[in-house]
């Protein structure tokens, strides 16, 4: 498919990025999850099992666990051990892990009585339902961001339509209204992976092939904050940055922060040229405790702030 602006995806290197009441609400929940035919939503000890497509990872502040989102639903990672869901199964895009949940796009799994694609959404009870936020059965958003207090969100639109403007777009009313960021002083060839402070919605950063730009007002106005490299992840620690970049065919994680401009570099296990860092996440409960993804679907993750790492997953298994 061709859009009018180029999308650079994580999962390919060299295309790594791209350019009423609460009673209501609670009765709009119900009847967008409830089925009468699908088993009991319940989080259980997952067997073996092998991820194709890791699309997200976060630490929702609902819980204790690291979250996966996959093609066949979320997997959690909690105590050494690995759970799931039952059912609601659902194929997770762009997903974020938020202080009372988490946000998602992505396509529904059958027989829930959603409508696909599921737009942007919002589960604050591990995935047992979820609430529409924006743009559902309208739009499939590969590129989202949010920030911890879910004040900020952003996506990329990859088409024009009547709701969403191409590029970037941002909400500070979680997704009630939408307005488009007009990217001044951008000047890289393509848009890609975003971030959001976790507690300054207004506040986000851009990965592009070409360094990591900053904006403290939505997007509207952009500021190179690196030399010129490749960034293939990043997501904020606190006021900082975690990022990974590709430099003289080494794949690299790093800190950096936006003020002063100083980095610092985290020492990970080797990985080859081929398979770069794909998705990043910091707990915000503990910002010593954090996790990658690889374009290969290996996962690993640390607890004492990248002194030990731990390859929960390798090639998804």
């Amino acid at each position: 498919m061709k859009y009018k602006i180029k999308v650079f995806f994580t999962l390919v290197l060299g295309v790594l990025l791209i350019l009423s009441g609460c009673s209501n609400k609670k009765q709009e929940q119900k009847e967008m999850s409830s089925n009468s035919s699908k088993p009991a939503f319940k989080i259980v000890e997952a067997g073996a099992f092998t991820l194709k497509n890791i699309r997200g990872i976060g630490y929702p502040g609902n819980d204790s666990a690291l979250y996966i989102a996959g093609n066949d639903g979320l997997k959690m990672y909690k105590d050494k051990k690995w759970y799931e869901a039952t059912t609601n199964q659902h194929d997770y895009i762009g997903f974020q892990a938020v202080e009372s949940g988490f946000i998602a796009s992505g396509h529904p799994q059958e027989g829930t009585g959603l409508e696909d694609p599921l737009g942007l959404i919002k589960s604050d009870d591990k995935g047992e339902t979820v609430q529409k936020l924006a743009f559902y059965n309208e739009a499939n958003l590969h590129f989202t961001a949010a920030s911890y207090s879910g004040m900020g969100l952003y996506i990329i639109g990859e088409k024009e339509s009547n709701t969403i403007s191409l590029g970037v777009n941002y909400s500070t009313d979680k997704g009630k209204t939408w307005n488009k960021s007009t990217f001044k002083n951008f000047d890289a060839d393509s848009m890609g992976m975003m971030a959001v402070h976790p507690t300054d919605g207004n506040t986000m950063a851009m990965a592009t092939r070409s360094g990591i730009y900053y904006s403290t007002d939505n997007g509207n106005t952009m500021k190179l904050i690196t030399g010129k490299m490749m960034v293939t992840a990043l997501t904020f620690n606190g006021d900082s940055i975690l990022f990974s970049s590709v430099e003289n065919e080494k794949i690299l994680l790093k800190t950096l922060s936006p003020l002063t401009g100083e980095q610092s570099t985290i020492i990970i296990p080797f990985l080859d040229y081929d398979n770069p860092i794909t998705y990043l996440a910091v707990n915000p409960k503990n910002k010593n405790e954090m996790a990658f993804t690889t374009y290969n679907n290996d996962l690993y993750n640390t607890i004492d702030g990248g002194k030990t790492w731990n390859n929960l997953l390798k090639d998804g298994k």
